[in-house]
């Protein structure tokens, strides 16, 4: 039985989808509504377990392995992206990682999966960006400063304990669940509004899209998947993972597919980069491919319609 932190959120809710689709019951953890998504209700008990816990409370999360038989963990629960206090958002991120790594010792699970994200590359050069590069000090966003720390707290546990980590460098990610409209990029506020007939305002602090941007998007179906095939991998050769399409996607191809799964969308976007804009990068995911056998479903044609009737169907 594998426990997913986080497990109701967009991410985690498509990494118990593809777990269970592989036959692996899951422990969802939740820190709010511990309502479970379509996708997943139809589940008997035996196979979906939802409970609510805060994960910065050490001994509520030690518990969860005195009612469940806890195998591995997926740790994806996160602290609010915005939360304006650097101190209390890497206070509450740390002392969450540490009760995961706790009770993964205590439990003597076989594999602890920990988020980390594609900006653990800001600052290197030569994309594609491939696992065994270093990474710089940059300490631009409380996110990836923290991600990059996680992944040398889980590696030590790990070692110390004798249970094997895979930190997952996940791109970016949208799809049924995710924000609506992010401060990270602007693909979710463009289909959302496209969905709902608004006008996709793109103005500051919303980040901006000109048609030759480009990002590495990941949809959130396949990144369940790739998560689900790593955790129960019979052997991996390391401890670190890209996961993601493994290609750069510019915003035209994202409104080209939007205009035509949405009729009387129209969007448009302003030729050529984005000024400022950082250097764009991908991820290599030759590891994963070839640990795995992961090779992504979703590329933009198919997703965006698959998105577009989640928004419409669960917006009416």
């Amino acid at each position: 039985m594998i426990l997913v932190t986080g497990g109701l959120g967009s991410i985690g809710s498509h990494t118990a989808r593809a777990l269970l689709d592989l036959g692996e019951p899951v422990v969802l953890t939740a820190h709010r509504s511990t309502r479970l998504p379509s996708f997943l209700a139809d589940e008997p008990g035996d196979r979906v377990v939802v409970e609510h816990l805060d994960t910065t409370e050490g001994a509520a999360f030690l518990d969860l392995g005195t009612r469940h038989p806890i195998t591995g963990i997926v740790h994806l629960a996160a602290a609010p992206h915005d939360a304006p206090d650097p101190v209390a958002y890497l206070r509450a991120e740390c002392t969450a990682l540490l009760n995961a790594l706790d009770a993964a010792r205590a439990w003597g699970v076989r594999r602890f999966a920990v988020a980390s994200t594609i900006a653990a590359y800001l600052g290197v050069d030569d994309p594609p960006w491939r696992e065994d590069a270093p990474l710089p000090g940059v300490a631009a966003h409380q996110i990836p400063v923290f991600k990059k720390s996680a992944e040398l707290f889980s590696g030590l546990v790990a070692a110390h304990a004798g249970f094997e980590v895979v930190n997952l460098r996940i791109g970016t990610v949208w799809g049924p669940l995710g924000l609506p409209d992010s401060p990270f990029f602007a693909l979710p506020r463009l289909l959302s509004a496209a969905v709902r007939g608004e006008d996709p305002d793109l103005a500051p602090p919303r980040p901006p899209a000109h048609a030759e941007d480009a990002t590495d998007l990941c949809y959130v179906k396949d990144c369940g998947r790739a998560i689900a095939l790593l955790m129960l991998a019979d052997r991996l050769e390391h401890s670190v993972y890209n996961v993601s399409s493994g290609r750069l996607v510019p915003y035209a191809e994202v409104v080209a597919a939007i205009n035509a799964a949405v009729p009387g969308a129209a969007l448009t976007l302003p030729p050529g980069h984005s000024t400022g804009r950082p250097p764009e990068g991908h991820l290599d995911t030759t590891r994963l491919q070839r640990d795995t056998g992961f090779v992504p479903e979703y590329d933009v044609d198919r997703a965006v319609p698959d998105y577009v009737a989640w928004l419409q169907d669960h917006e009416a």
